[in-house]
């Protein structure tokens, strides 16, 4: 079993929801665990289901707050965007891009099969400098309230069973197909290189 916390990424599309979701409750485990986006921007719920507001990863969270507050405040609290935004203040200033971030993980979990796309592309496209390992695993969760918990919780639980592995290497296999027995979801996974 590693004598060290697992370092962990969740990757959705815009690190606003479910990314943010199993950000706060890894952290709260104790994992070492970052977020982020992998859209061109970030996008959330507009007036009309075509019309998303949309901002610069460099905007912050209490920015985006405050812009939503100004625009329609009842909306955007009746959906639950200013909770969100909330709660992400509360965990880090702004969203993050993956494709900026350069730092290392053991395990990289995305939260829709595109947003696994995006990742694996990024990895395989890097230099490799190290032939580090990295598990990119995805969990098909909805961007809604409800699924990013639900979602997060099985990260979750899949970050404690291979924290809890003698061998990360020889076990990812093993406690995804038991995980898979057990919510019923299959997972995408791959071993990329840094």
């Amino acid at each position: 079993m590693p004598s060290y916390p697992l370092s962990v990424a969740v990757v959705c599309m815009s690190n606003m929801n479910r990314s943010m979701e199993a950000h706060r409750i890894l952290r709260r485990k104790g994992f070492r665990v970052r977020s982020f986006g992998a859209g061109s921007r970030v996008r959330l719920p507009g007036r009309a289901r075509n019309l998303p507001v949309v901002y610069d990863f460099s905007t912050t969270y209490e920015e985006m707050r405050k812009d939503l507050v100004r625009k329609d405040r009842q909306r955007y609290n009746s959906n639950g965007i200013l909770h969100i935004l909330g709660r992400n203040e509360r965990i880090k200033p702004r969203p993050e891009r993956f494709q900026e971030c350069r730092d290392r993980f053991d395990v990289i979990f995305t939260c829709e099969e595109s947003v696994y796309d995006r990742v694996v592309e990024e990895l395989w496209v890097r230099e490799q400098e190290t032939f580090q390992p990295v598990h990119v695993i995805n969990v098909d969760m909805a961007d809604n309230a409800e699924d990013a918990t639900l979602g997060s919780l099985i990260i979750c639980e899949l970050c404690e069973r291979l924290q809890q592995a003698d061998n990360l290497e020889d076990s990812v296999v093993e406690v995804l197909l038991a995980a898979e027995r057990k919510t019923g979801k299959s997972f995408l996974h791959t071993v990329c290189f840094y």
